[in-house]
């Protein structure tokens, strides 16, 4: 059994190889010849390596971003890394962990199914990350047993997998042109906020793409040279902030500071190439493998995928997304400190996908404006939101660490709110969730069929 679980475990906590299997069945349901099927399968699992390593090179080079700025402003206090806090969770809570999201797939498919809410949750440790979150809580708030922990934890993960997704498509259309792929990531609550905010304050007339470049500086267009150059000021002025001294002597191994900030912005943008060339190659194999899934077993059926999926679309509004989203991440830091409460320091792997993906969402809706306003609200949301989180974590809440993105914060909060009043209220308010969700998805239909 625990065998099995391990086997399980790591195949849904491995997108390459969860991605893959759906192409395989997708293949293999449409009945496709035996060549096509290997070629395929493998150029998924290959393509979504990619994605993963370039994502890899992004995060190395990201890491002595955090601990310059930390050493450059000398403070201390809670980072924001799902990685971390789920590493000190599952020491705890990993078999409930594992149950949660095991049900939490079986129950994201039959909505998918039955319901208007078609979406399949195809990130993998994003699952494993919500239904972390969800156990700690339900667990802190003194739920009965293991057994309801994992049913009713497994539905409300389920369930609010099915419906995130379903909240930003609307937006998804107007990012990539098309309704075939959805939006799988832990962030999405803030990536709708974004997009509605551009809508209400932007004008999607000056898109983050159509910036005004003179002749001269034509080179700047292209991607890889403006990120490149971007890259390359920011790690120059946050070594001089720290100290070259610092710099060489801790992060550097000796080499120059100048030559060392050269380095890392150079491996950022490459890790961002890699990214670009890993979605065109997961595009250009799931998407048609899909349509097996869509045809026999979840009809219409739309995979949702992990972030770096739309970074291809508006490579502009994904540097202004980070850095409006850095930027308000320090502010408010600044905020904390006057006010005396805990301080959340702006963790960078957080900031980047998601205020980079807040960005293009507010691009979409409201141009350069909306990019700027609504990667800023959701940096808000990143920001202070993880204060009211750390009381219902439990343990966890000594941890130096908490869940970053808005899909942990925002359910986390909710849940763990209702939790406080025993485990009669938390189950009760998860059923109501489960049956509104049925009961929009019923109105929506019937709306669609007087409008047809």
């Amino acid at each position: 059994m625990k065998g099995l679980l391990n086997l399980f475990v790591s195949i849904a906590t491995q997108p390459a190889i969860l991605v893959s299997l759906i192409a395989l069945i997708g293949l293999v349901l449409q009945k496709k010849k035996l060549t096509d099927i290997i070629s395929g399968t493998i150029k998924t699992v290959v393509g979504f390596l990619v994605l993963i390593g370039g994502a890899g090179i992004l995060l190395d080079a990201l890491a002595p971003f955090s601990e310059m700025f930390q050493t450059a402003l000398n403070t201390q206090g809670v980072v924001p890394s799902n990685e971390a806090v789920v590493a000190v969770a599952l020491k705890e809570y990993g078999s409930q962990t594992a149950l949660i999201m095991l049900v939490g797939m079986i129950v994201n498919v039959l909505l998918a199914r039955f319901t208007r809410f078609k979406y399949l949750f195809l990130t993998g440790q994003a699952m494993m990350y919500i239904s972390c979150i969800t156990a700690v809580i339900l667990i802190s708030a003194k739920v009965e047993s293991d057994l309801l922990v994992i049913l009713f934890g497994g539905i409300f993960v389920g369930t609010l997998l099915t419906v995130t997704p379903a909240i930003t498509q609307p937006f998804m259309k107007k990012i990539t042109g098309n309704n075939k792929v959805a939006m799988g990531h832990t962030g999405n609550i803030g990536y709708a906020s974004a997009g509605v905010i551009g809508k209400w304050f932007g004008n999607s007339k000056h898109s983050t793409e159509d910036l005004n470049i003179p002749k001269s500086f034509g080179f700047l267009r292209d991607s890889t040279v403006s990120i490149m150059l971007v890259m390359t000021v920011v790690y120059l002025v946050l070594s001089i902030a720290t100290g070259f001294d610092y710099v060489e002597k801790h992060l550097s191994n000796g080499t120059s500071a100048i030559v060392f900030s050269l380095i890392q912005a150079g491996t950022f943008t490459a890790g961002f190439v890699v990214i670009l060339q890993g979605v065109r190659m997961v595009l250009a194999e799931i998407v048609p493998a899909f349509q097996g899934i869509a045809q026999k077993l979840v009809p219409n059926s739309k995979p949702a995928l992990d972030v770096p999926i739309i970074f291809s679309y508006a490579p502009n509004a994904v540097l202004i997304g980070f850095f409006t989203s850095f930027i308000v991440g320090i502010l408010s830091m600044f905020g904390m400190i006057a006010l005396k409460t805990t301080i959340i320091i702006p963790g960078v792997v957080g900031h980047f996908f998601c205020g980079a993906a807040a960005g293009i969402y507010g691009n979409a809706t409201g141009g350069r404006r909306g990019a700027i306003l609504g990667s800023a609200f959701n940096s808000l949301l990143l920001s202070w939101l993880p204060l009211a989180v750390l009381p219902l974590l439990g343990s966890l809440k000594m941890s130096a660490s908490t869940f970053a993105d808005t899909d942990y914060l925002v359910p986390g909060i909710v849940l763990g709110a209702v939790g406080k009043g025993g485990s009669v209220v938390t189950i009760v308010f998860i059923l109501l969730f489960v049956a509104t969700v049925l009961l929009v998805s019923h109105v929506l239909n019937k709306k669609e069929v007087k409008k047809a």
